[in-house]
Formats: C-alpha cells, sequence, structure tokens
C-alpha cells in the first residue's frame, strides 16, 4: 500500500475517532500524556498490517503507544465538485 493511501485512510479514522472523543470526552483521559496513539481498523485488514507495524516500529524504539481498535465506517464516497463562473 502507497504511503499516500495509508495517511489517507488513517487520517479518515482519525476523524471518526475525533468525533467520538468529541461526543465522550472522557475517552481521551485514557491517553496518557506523550503517548503515541495508532487505531487497528477492525475492517480494514490491510490498513491494520501497517498500522502493526507501526506499532512494532514504535515499541521497539521505547516509545509509549496506545492502540485503539475501531470499526471504519463505510467508505467516504468521493465528492464531485463542480464549479460554475458566471
Amino acid at each position: 500500500m502507497e504511503q499516500v493511501e495509508i495517511a489517507r485512510r488513517n487520517l479518515d479514522l482519525l476523524n471518526e475517532f475525533m468525533q467520538y472523543a468529541f461526543e465522550h470526552p472522557g475517552v481521551l483521559d485514557q491517553i496518557p500524556s506523550g503517548a503515541e496513539m495508532v487505531i487497528l481498523p477492525e475492517n480494514d485488514p490491510e490498513l491494520a498490517v501497517e498500522n502493526t507495524r507501526t506499532v512494532r516500529a514504535l515499541e521497539e524504539k521505547g516509545h509509549p503507544v496506545v492502540v485503539v481498535k475501531l470499526r471504519r465506517r463505510e467508505p467516504i464516497p468521493e465528492p464531485k465538485i463542480e464549479v460554475k463562473v458566471g
């Protein structure tokens, strides 16, 4: 998987997590200060493999890691944008 696609999917996951955190702010109290948070999507095995590699790399460097398991929503359809001038 290309890095751009990994980043896009992770940003989608982070957006979903932040929406949840906005509605349930207490969840943020579970994340220690200074910890790296990695989201493992339960229904995107390809991204889960990539993010598991990230978890291992962070652990090997001695970084504290918080793993969040999250079921990804259906992909958001790409909007079709039409700009009309005049």
